[in-house]
């Protein structure tokens, strides 16, 4: 009989393409991993992966299983709720990843209104950068995922569903003192000191291609990895930044300008095509899907 834990660890090896990888995902030692991928081949008497020098990679029928295991893991996940829910109301875990300003404009009034309508639904909140929470979403870490596909490469997925949620503007956050009316042109505040999301970031690559674009190479004065840090460093005039509006908390002091062109970004919610038939998946999906819509401060 196959067993489910060592199906979820050959399915993330699939999806983050290294034994090390898994092994920080899944809190073990890779040769822990090691020796539970030579244990499925031995329960499975298929040769399911294969060496290339120093590192391994699956073979033609490790990839059939790995992409198998996905479905696998669903239905199973979703016979234990049935199981768990017959005659009753949804429960169970869901994990929800999503973005730092979609934690607390969308995902947290969420679970605040299914802890109100249904207590029995446990919903775990995973901080995800765009391009991190597809991949937590296919590797079976997240079962839903609030995400931004704009200025993401995301390879197409047949499993997965794609719901659009809303739109959100780039805005440029600067001191109180240098508010003003209208769009603004970026190329206006090359000589300002910039405060940048921490390297690899969603928004530090979009902010460093944005200033780019609008011709000159941002001097960066600092680096959060925090929004509400950024968002005091403006306050207090050591810096400019650009931020998603929704991140634009109304308790700082600070202005925001839009942007000439303006900068949209689409925020979607996807999950796995299998994880849909959860009661509670569902659940959780049409709770976010019928939020009022959120709205941005505009200092």
């Amino acid at each position: 009989m196959l067993n489910p834990w060592r199906l979820r660890l050959l399915s993330q090896l699939d999806i983050l393409g290294t034994v090390r990888a898994v092994a920080e995902a899944a809190n073990l030692s890779a040769s822990t991993v090691s020796q539970q991928l030579a244990v499925l081949e031995a329960e499975t008497h298929t040769h399911l992966l294969e060496r290339t020098g120093r590192r391994v990679r699956l073979t033609q029928a490790g990839l059939i299983l790995a992409r198998r295991a996905r479905a696998i893991l669903d239905h199973m996940d979703t016979v234990e709720a049935e199981l768990r829910g017959l005659g009753e109301e949804p429960s169970g875990l869901v994990r929800v990843g999503a973005f730092q300003s979609a934690i607390h404009s969308l995902a947290v009034p969420a679970v605040v209104e299914l802890a109100r309508t249904h207590p029995h639904v446990h919903v775990e909140l995973l901080e995800l950068e765009p391009h991190e929470s597809v991949q937590a979403l296919r590797g079976g870490a997240a079962d839903l995922i609030i995400t931004t596909p704009d200025f993401v490469e995301f390879p197409p997925d047949p499993d997965v569903d794609v719901v659009p949620l809303t739109t959100d503007e780039v805005v440029l956050v600067v001191p109180l003192d240098q508010a003003g009316r209208g769009p603004v042109d970026l190329a206006a505040y090359a000589g300002e000191p910039w405060a940048f999301d921490v390297p690899q970031s969603y928004m530090a690559d979009l902010a460093t291609r944005l200033c780019r674009r609008a011709g000159f190479e941002p001097r960066v004065a600092c680096r959060f990895g925090n929004y509400l840090m950024t968002l005091q460093h403006v306050e207090a005039g050591l810096s400019v930044a650009l931020l998603p509006a929704l991140a634009v908390d109304p308790r700082y002091r600070v202005a925001t300008r839009e942007l000439t062109p303006a900068v949209t970004r689409t925020i979607t919610a996807m999950t796995r095509r299998g994880a849909r038939s959860r009661a509670a998946v569902n659940l959780v999906l049409d709770t976010v899907r019928g939020l009022p819509e959120p709205t941005a401060d505009r200092g």
